[in-house]
């Protein structure tokens, strides 16, 4: 007996080294952790429970017959965050590259299946050379199960991806599907092909960095959601992230005790929104004045900057907010903005999270650029989110709110629950400029001073159309409200509508313009 426990005992100390001692070394040249580090970090103290150590891969071709290290490149298991369930895999780049057998697929489907069952978040640390090329189709097939399965486990579990290495080819579309993505600064990349097919296809000489860096994808093409400095950053930054989210989209998102009074006023709102409609302001400041200690996790902070998402807490209880930010493009609405707006509102929708929105938004983005890349089909995914959404919906509106743009985000008319204004709110077709030189045009032309003549009539038009009053006489916006009172009356708003139920027409799915 005791011969045998010092057997298992030596297996259990040879998996732990994954590659070796030299590997691992290297690995911390590059500054970045080993997987089972990433782990140690990620997880409460003491919780990880491992599954499949002893795993090995199946291949004989090309000498892999006399390579068969324990794990497989892959750590897999359960562990807790905060005291919570999750499974988690971490990629060992010591071990062949941390690349994809048959064998590495299969733990990582083992964890996620057992996810789905007991209803926990999924995190995967990617760091990956790819498919394994020894291995041929069973590593393409291996790819596809977790494809599946991620597939199969979206608006069920919170799936969380951090890229902490490479992740290549067929290796980005898991990552890809899952609801957040994490990068690294200087040590991770993502890319469909890499630089040298890209020079040989297109003739374009580019890095690994400038192609597929975290920066270019928090920044330039919207994939990740959150970039870091480092892999510690990265993985505390996980933790934060799932503070605010519920294991399954069967729980409610968990309350905590925030200690901010949930009456507190805040006079500097009185004053925030300039004189001048056409004077820019920061949202933030009015985000962090009216949430919890001020505390808001931002998502895509570098991506589409003229809409702001993200999560914060009123009364200790999650939301996700969604803000036009009249300091970036005046807060308009284009592409980039609806559609990364849109999958932040359906991902709240799905995780029972309820959605604040701050509208200040002068109208979608004019121009043929945007037209042909097609505003119309990206601008209808927020709105279809919108009007999807079945969690309490809480809008207010400081300022503008024109044209179709004020139906999108979160109006009364597409379901929102309640709606207040600030008394410097505008709801119209447009503004009074672009209405008047509409609405009076021939006037204007044949008047003898024509400036003269549209300048007073936009005062006039302003007067009568740019406020908030019109639509609360409709009962469209259900109470103007003092900007100093606005924390308050959100919170009350969602303990109104905490036990709300709504739902929608029994479909498979629907079709949202994709």
């Amino acid at each position: 007996m005791k011969n045998t426990i010092e057997y298992l005992i030596k297996l259990r100390e040879e998996a732990k080294l994954g590659g070796g001692v030299k590997r691992i070394e290297e690995q911390h040249k590059k500054g970045k952790l080993t997987a089972r580090e990433r782990l140690e970090i990620l997880l409460d103290d003491g919780s990880f429970q491992e599954i499949d150590m002893f795993v090995r891969h199946r291949a004989h071709d090309f000498g892999m017959d006399k390579q068969r290290p324990l794990g497989d490149g892959v750590v897999t298991g359960y562990g807790t965050i905060d005291g919570r369930l999750v499974f988690v895999f971490s990629q060992d780049f010591t071990v062949f590259g941390g690349s994809l057998s048959e064998a590495h697929a299969e733990k990582i489907c083992k964890i996620m299946d057992l996810a789905m069952k007991v209803g926990a978040p999924v995190i995967g640390l990617n760091d990956s050379g790819g498919a394994r090329i020894q291995e041929g189709v069973a590593s393409l097939g291996g790819y596809a199960e977790i494809f599946l399965r991620n597939t199969l486990a979206s608006g069920v579990i919170p799936q969380i991806s951090a890229i902490m290495g490479p992740c290549a080819g067929g290796a980005v579309y898991s990552p890809a599907i899952t609801d957040f993505i994490f990068m690294v600064k200087n040590t991770s990349y993502m890319f469909v092909t890499g630089p040298n097919v890209v020079k040989t296809v297109t003739h374009e000489d580019v890095t690994f960095e400038e192609l597929g860096g975290a920066t270019v994808h928090a920044t330039k093409s919207g994939v990740a959601h959150f970039i870091c400095d480092n892999d510690v950053e990265c993985l505390l930054h996980i933790r934060k992230l799932l503070s605010y989210l519920p294991s399954n989209n069967m729980e409610d998102p968990p309350r905590i005790e925030t200690g901010d009074d949930p009456n507190r006023e805040e006079p500097k709102l009185d004053t925030i929104i300039p004189d001048n409609p056409n004077k820019p302001y920061d949202m933030k400041e009015i985000i962090l004045s009216v949430v919890d200690n001020a505390e808001f996790l931002e998502v895509h902070e570098y991506f589409a900057p003229n809409i702001i998402c993200g999560f914060a807490r009123f009364d200790g209880y999650p939301v996700g907010i969604v803000a036009n930010q009249p300091a970036v493009l005046a807060g308009v609405l284009d592409i980039d903005a609806s559609v990364k707006a849109a999958r932040f509102v359906r991902f709240c929708d799905a995780f029972n999270i309820p959605i604040i929105t701050f509208v200040d938004v002068p109208g979608f983005m004019p121009g043929t650029d945007q037209e042909w890349r097609g505003i119309i089909r990206h601008g209808a995914k927020l709105l279809y989110a919108y009007c999807e959404a079945t969690v309490p919906k809480i809008t207010i509106i400081t300022r503008k709110a024109y044209g179709g743009a004020y139906d999108v985000m979160g109006s009364k008319h597409i379901r929102s629950d309640i709606n207040y204004a600030w008394p410097t709110a505008e709801i119209a077709v447009m503004g009074p400029k672009g209405a008047v030189e509409i609405i009076f045009k021939k006037e204007i032309e044949k008047a003898e001073n024509p400036e003269e003549l549209e300048e007073k009539l936009i005062q006039e038009y302003r007067d009568k159309f740019a406020h908030p009053y019109i639509a609360a006489e409709r009962g469209y916006i259900d109470d103007v409200i003092e900007p100093r009172k606005t924390r308050q009356m959100i919170i009350k708003a969602l303990r109104m509508l905490e036990n709300k139920v709504d739902t929608n027409p029994k479909k498979k799915h629907g079709n949202i313009p994709l």
